[in-house]
């Protein structure tokens, strides 16, 4: 008599280290560093780690919207227009109020089988190159491009005593690819790379 235990499925996700990007002399953002572990079946990696600033997540949920018209999706924290990137406070605020987004985004199977949310969290293709990869514009796939970009950027936190049974993922690679796959140029510890940007702190 063989006895199958079907372990629980989870998925945790963690917004934090919120750090200020130079875009040019007069213009600077907040990104912030996504970090996911999970044994879900739906993931193509268990663990990964990429930077996203603010306006991304604004176009996933405005993505995430209409294609799955029927499901209320939850609120994005308010875009304070007197949000200021040196009011530790405020940049916090954000932060719990992004957490806060993609925790219950990742509680819906429906929303779990958009192509768009799993790059947007394990890649660091921009929404550009994330919808000509789902609309299969590119000579990459979604899967291809999440193993592209776990392979060019494998040191992650460790989180707990998990972790330390994935020691080959300590090592790093630094690197830029012309493929439009990997990390822009810009590093950032724990192997995230800064996304490539524009406006909008």
């Amino acid at each position: 008599l063989i006895f199958v235990m079907r372990l629980q499925e989870f998925v945790t996700v963690l917004v934090r280290d919120p750090r200020t990007q130079k875009e040019d002399t007069w213009h600077s953002y907040i990104d912030y560093e996504i970090f996911i572990h999970t044994n879900s079946m739906c993931f193509t990696r268990k663990t990964s780690c990429v930077r996203r600033r603010f306006r991304e997540f604004v176009w996933l949920r405005q993505r995430l919207q209409s294609n799955a018209v029927l499901i209320q999706l939850p609120e994005l924290p308010s875009k304070n227009p007197f949000f200021n990137m040196n009011n530790p406070h405020h940049v916090d605020h954000r932060r719990q109020g992004l957490q806060e987004f993609l925790e219950k985004i990742l509680q819906d199977a429906l929303l779990l089988s958009d192509s768009r949310l799993h790059l947007f969290l394990q890649t660091q293709l921009s929404p550009e190159d994330m919808e000509a990869c789902v609309s299969g514009q590119t000579k990459y796939s979604v899967a291809d491009a999440i193993h592209k970009f776990a392979s060019l950027n494998r040191r992650f936190p460790i989180e707990d005593e998990e972790r330390k049974k994935g020691k080959n993922d300590a090592e790093a690679d630094s690197e830029s690819s012309s493929s439009g796959l990997g990390p822009s140029d810009d590093s950032i510890s724990c192997g995230c790379k800064a996304s490539p940007a524009s406006e909008e702190s």
